[in-house]
């Protein structure tokens, strides 16, 4: 993975953690989003973990840029903000995660694999505000209605509740399925909407109208 901060002993603190870990390895580092850019193309990563604020080329157009090659990179969003606009930008230009630099090691590579493995992830400690007030920004949802029309009925309830912020496991208990279920559910909606991640279906399910920022249907 690529590491990308403009404070250098922030880039070390992080890279020090990640190849302490087995399995994971930082194969180079940046300091602005020109630089991320370039060693994506070059070093071909699964994961860059991302800073917004960066002099020159700032992390949200570097994660656009990235993410917008076929089978590039996912890019997993790093604030010192929890409700930083710019992270709302960056969930939209394409970022799989979005979590807040004083999160703890063991949240860090967890959130490195989640992204790695092709899910997405938000900081827990703030999903629910970071959905609320983008909610509230979002475009009128007219124009994005159009793609559910793809879904089953089953694969729409899934939907709903992914963007309420239930897991897999949460998702099954209140259905009634399995989680072998649900996760084929998941991989289906995503696939018939062109999306990559749970992060993007979120996104998706507000544009759309299909949930408020409540977390509840419309109407």
């Amino acid at each position: 993975m690529i590491v990308v901060d403009d404070q250098a002993v922030v880039r070390a603190g992080f890279a020090a953690i990640v190849d302490a870990e087995p399995g994971l390895t930082v194969v180079a580092e940046a300091g602005d989003g020109a630089t991320a850019v370039s060693l994506a193309a070059a070093e071909k990563p699964d994961v860059v973990l991302m800073d917004i604020r960066m002099p020159g080329m700032d992390g949200l157009t570097a994660t656009r840029l990235i993410t917008e090659t076929p089978g590039g990179p996912r890019v997993l969003v790093l604030t010192t903000f929890d409700l930083d606009e710019y992270v709302y930008e960056a969930l939209r230009a394409g970022a799989s995660g979005f979590l807040l630099k004083d999160a703890r090691p063991e949240e860090l590579l967890s959130a490195i694999r989640v992204v790695a493995d092709g899910d997405g992830i938000l900081a827990p400690a703030v999903t629910r505000r970071l959905i609320d007030t983008f909610a509230r920004s979002a475009p009128p949802a007219s124009s994005a209605a159009g793609p559910l029309g793809r879904l089953t009925q089953r694969e729409r309830e899934v939907l709903l509740k992914i963007a309420s912020g239930l897991t897999n496991a949460e998702i099954a208990a209140e259905l009634g399925v399995t989680t072998g279920t649900v996760k084929s559910h998941v991989n289906a909606l995503l696939s018939k909407l062109g999306l990559r991640d749970r992060v993007q279906a979120t996104i998706l399910a507000y544009d759309t109208g299909l949930i408020s920022p409540r977390g509840v249907p419309p109407g």
